[in-house]
Order: C-alpha cells, then sequence, then structure tokens
C-alpha cells in the first residue's frame, strides 16, 4: 500500500520564528490569538492591562515575554516595544486586541464612560500603531486591530463603541495610505458580537442573546477562533498585498 506523504505546513501562511507583540493578550480575544500563534511557531510578546488574566495566558504560553502594561500610556507603549526587541531583536507584527464595551441608551449615557471609550478603543489604538510603526520604518511589518462590525452597522445603545470602532476602521486606512511605501502594512479585523467576558454580562440577558443571534445570518454567535484564520492570512506571507482593510468576519451580519 502506498503510504501518503506528510502534510506539509503552506508557507504562504506560515508565522513560524516570527515575532508578534500582542497587546491586551490577557482578553477572550487576545488569549485565543496568542495561543493560536503559539501553536505556529510564533515568537510572542504578550501584554495586557489584567494581571490575573495575563498571568493565564503566561501560563498556558510559558515562553512568551508578558509584561503588564497599559496601552493608554505612551509612556507604556514605548517600554512595550523596547521589551520585545530586547528580548526578540526585532517585531514583524503587532496585534492590538485591548478594547471596551460599554453600552446605555444615547440620552443617558455617561460622558465620561463616552471618552474614556474613545480614549482605549480609538486613541490608544492610534498610540499603539504610531509606536509599533515607528521599529517598523526598515524592515517594514505587520499591525493588526480589532474593529467589530459597529464599525459598520448601527446598533441602538451603542453610541459610544460604534463610534469608537468606525473610526478605528477609518483610521486604518488612513495609517495604511501613509506607511504603505514602508510596507508597513495595517489592517483590522471586524467580528460580529463574540462570547467573550467582555460581553457575557450582556448575553446573560435572555433578551439580548436571542436579538444577538437573530442578526446574524449564520445564526450563531462568534467564537474568537473564528478570527484566526483571518488573523493568520494577515500577519504571514499570503497577505502581503493586504493593507488598509477590515475584514468582517461575522456569519454575514453586515449584509443585512
Amino acid at each position: 500500500m502506498t503510504r501518503k506523504p506528510e502534510p506539509v505546513a503552506d508557507p504562504l501562511f506560515n508565522v513560524s520564528g516570527s515575532t508578534y507583540l500582542i497587546a491586551g493578550a490577557g482578553g477572550g480575544l487576545g488569549h485565543v490569538m496568542a495561543k493560536a500563534l503559539a501553536e505556529r511557531g510564533a515568537r510572542l510578546a504578550l501584554f495586557d492591562i489584567d494581571t490575573t488574566a495575563l498571568e493565564r495566558v503566561g501560563a498556558a504560553i510559558p515562553e512568551a515575554l508578558t509584561q503588564v502594561a497599559d496601552i493608554n500610556e505612551q509612556a507604556a507603549l514605548s517600554e512595550m516595544v523596547q521589551l520585545t526587541e530586547n528580548r526578540f531583536g526585532t517585531i514583524d507584527g503587532a496585534i492590538n486586541a485591548a478594547g471596551l464595551l460599554p453600552m446605555a441608551a444615547a440620552a443617558t449615557f455617561d460622558e465620561a464612560v463616552f471618552r474614556q471609550c474613545i480614549d482605549v478603543n480609538l486613541t490608544a489604538a492610534f498610540l499603539f500603531s504610531k509606536t509599533v510603526a515607528e521599529h517598523m520604518r526598515d524592515a517594514g511589518g505587520r499591525i493588526v486591530h480589532i474593529a467589530s462590525v459597529s464599525s459598520l452597522v448601527a446598533n441602538p445603545e451603542y453610541a459610544a463603541y460604534a463610534s469608537s470602532k468606525a473610526g478605528l476602521a477609518q483610521m486604518v486606512r488612513v495609517l495604511a495610505r501613509e506607511w504603505a511605501a514602508q510596507n508597513i502594512l495595517v489592517n483590522a479585523l471586524g467580528p460580529a458580537l463574540t462570547e467573550t467576558p467582555l460581553t457575557r454580562d450582556y448575553l446573560a440577558d435572555p433578551g439580548f442573546r436571542r436579538n444577538a443571534i437573530a442578526a446574524i445570518p449564520m445564526g450563531r454567535l462568534g467564537q474568537a477562533a473564528d478570527l484566526i484564520g483571518a488573523l493568520l492570512l494577515l500577519l504571514s506571507p499570503g497577505g502581503g498585498f493586504i493593507t488598509g482593510q477590515t475584514i468582517y468576519v461575522d456569519g454575514g451580519r453586515t449584509l443585512v
């Protein structure tokens, strides 16, 4: 009997040996992304403001560099980049998976919470991109943000979150234009409502959960693992001519 050849990893989607910095690595999306990249041989520098969450992902990926950091602070961002370069010598890509999801009716939305959402989801994303890009000028690199279907669709009670994510999607386009000549590719992933610690309290409401699922043509909520295929594309050689895009991984949510 003829023996089947062993499967060979497709070099188009190879991330082995590449170094990736992940902010928000302890969160529901960041943790899954970090594990998926580690399983494929990537070298990782993991950052999060939540010490407990960071310890959890660090225990799962003991070879990774881990550091508590607030990406809303420029000093912390600069330290993140420097620590990564000190450990690994280079940064091939950076993923921003940090974010807030405050929800309330616009008429009663607290101004301080609105400003905090914009600061974390948009302003910090800009500072993250700018800081990382400064260290990619010579060799190029990949920057991936987590946007949302709310970058495009309008849901009641999402005024702060949707504004921040719509701004993020447009910022990605502008930065991609500015940095394309340096081969710094800037993109985003736009998931549908996904079951993570960030959404757990909202999804505990049966009515909210039912309505969220009904809005997705494929009839289910997103899972963090749904993003891995698109993430690998954007970080690997196969995504070498993709920039300025928000790829919606949403079960058809943005079609309705």
